[in-house]
């Protein structure tokens, strides 16, 4: 069952048996999901009875809208074993206060033992508020979210690449566009090159977006190649070796792409799942494919000239210990925000627990610099 979070109390209906006889009284609870009681909804128990020949009954659960944006979340509405009350007596009520029935109606009651139905439970989604939502789809089009959309044709596409826009923040709350200023033509003039450069990506309508996928990827692994080898020659030139030149700028400079998509991932999805399979498995295809590819081509090549393929070990080990060792950490970390007294996800949740754990992980990556840096001028003794 799906509810908005303005509904403020919504209604659930209980059906009994057409034709059941007697008073019964049926349990019933909410359970916490991702949806927790007190935040998203107000927590209920008690018992729903039914009348004599009184074949339904509202459950009423209170939502709670903060009126503040949020993903879909959900929480359990469970319904007991259900208790044969005697004719005229309330649930409750003790003996002595049963009122005197006739042997043929306490018969009646007691003919069979009330059961549950096949559907015992309720799954509640909690969905955002309509208005809220499109309050913030209006905000959304200042963002660079706004950008994310498809075209059908190459000359809108560089037509928009070629035009000066207003910023972001240069709209006022009503709608109206405005002028772009000279701010605005200043960061157009820098990165016009990289906008006409993508323009050149066939629009998404074209074979349903899969000439679009594929060329962006192409796209994208050549100017990770142009990356790489820009950096190289950057350490090159200041002495840096390789390696430091590698762990620092290669890594930060083909890994924040990634970041950034994870971090929309996590914005956009209910769960963490998108966000973190893609940190993982961006990395495991930079790996396997980026090294084990060029590896095997250069192990084939050598080969086919009757010679081995050698590459030097050197401080790969010791990086890959270390690597291993702090990526634990943080899967321990990522694991223990599960617990419900910290934040109950992977990601987000208290602003203190995820800036304590947006701390940790950028320490992490600074010690994992550090160690491999001082390893590889022999500061520190490697493998």
């Amino acid at each position: 069952m799906r509810v908005s979070e303005s509904v403020g109390i919504m209604q659930v209906k209980v059906h009994r048996t057409s034709g059941a006889r007697g008073k019964v009284a049926v349990p019933f609870h909410t359970s916490e999901g991702t949806a927790k009681a007190g935040e998203d909804y107000e927590e209920v128990a008690g018992k729903l009875e039914f009348l004599n020949d009184e074949t339904m009954k509202m459950l009423e659960v209170k939502i709670i809208d903060d009126e503040e944006y949020e993903k879909n979340k959900t929480f359990t509405i469970q319904l007991g074993e259900p208790i044969l009350l005697e004719i005229g007596q309330k649930h409750g009520d003790s003996n002595d206060n049963k009122p005197v029935v006739g042997i043929e109606e306490e018969e009646v009651a007691k003919m069979g033992c009330p059961s549950l139905g096949e559907h015992t439970k309720l799954e509640v989604v909690i969905e955002e508020s309509y208005e809220f939502k499109n309050t913030v789809d209006k905000l959304i089009k200042k963002t660079n979210l706004a950008l994310v959309v498809g075209s059908s044709s190459w000359r809108e596409q560089f037509v928009s690449a070629v035009t000066v826009s207003a910023g972001d923040d240069d709209e006022e709350e009503s709608g109206e566009e405005r002028l772009p200023s000279c701010f605005d033509y200043i960061m157009h003039f820098l990165t016009v090159f990289w906008k006409v450069l993508f323009a050149f990506v066939p629009p998404t309508e074209y074979w349903n977006g899969w000439a679009c996928f594929f060329v962006s990827i192409l796209l994208i692994g050549v100017l990770t190649a142009v990356t790489g080898d820009l950096a190289s020659h950057f350490g090159c030139t200041i002495g840096l070796k390789d390696s430091v030149t590698a762990v620092v700028f290669v890594a930060l400079g083909t890994s924040v792409p990634d970041t950034f998509a994870s971090k929309v991932a996590a914005i956009q999805d209910q769960y963490a799942d998108a966000s973190i399979g893609n940190v993982t498995g961006s990395n495991a295809v930079n790996v396997f494919l980026g090294i084990g590819v060029a590896w095997t081509i250069a192990a084939v090549y050598w080969h086919s000239k009757g010679q081995q393929f050698h590459v030097p070990p050197g401080s790969l080990a010791f990086s890959v210990t270390l690597f291993t060792m702090l990526a634990l950490g943080s899967v321990l970390t990522l694991l223990y925000r599960r617990r419900a007294s910290v934040s109950g996800g992977e990601l987000g949740g208290p602003r203190t627990a995820k800036l304590l754990t947006a701390l940790f992980f950028l320490t992490l990556w600074l010690i994992y610099i550090l160690l491999a840096s001082l390893e590889a001028y022999c500061h520190v003794p490697g493998f």
